[in-house]
């Protein structure tokens, strides 16, 4: 590799970075960091950053889902049945990863486990 093309330094963001056997050492704040392993956990973050339904089927903003199992929904009488179609989702963070508008219900989160691809 030469000088030009080193990534800058994962930590600090020194564009200094110089190779040492195996390793990129950051000069300014002394992190070492090999770019295979860098590469692979990237490529191993955005895997799992990615939202699949019940079957395996990568979910994007807009998709329209489909229930596959009843879901009880605390405050309301009646349950979200199975085979209720939910149009224009998006993906969010955190442990409910679908955000949607339910007619009858409102707004709510679901749980991608518990929806497929329509």
């Amino acid at each position: 590799m030469s000088d030009s093309t080193l990534p800058p330094c994962p930590k600090c963001q020194s564009p200094y970075t110089y190779p040492n056997d195996n390793l990129l050492v950051c000069p300014e704040c002394f992190h070492e960091w090999s770019p295979a392993e860098e590469a692979e956990e990237a490529a191993a973050a955005a895997a799992s950053s990615q939202v699949l339904d019940s079957n395996g089927t990568p979910l994007v903003d807009g998709d329209s889902v489909i229930v596959v199992k009843d879901l009880p929904v605390k405050g309301a009488p009646k349950p979200v049945k199975a085979g209720t179609k939910v149009k224009n989702i998006r993906i969010v963070d955190g442990d409910h990863n679908i955000s949607c508008k339910i007619d009858g219900f409102g707004s709510m989160g679901l749980k991608s486990e518990f929806v497929r691809k329509a």
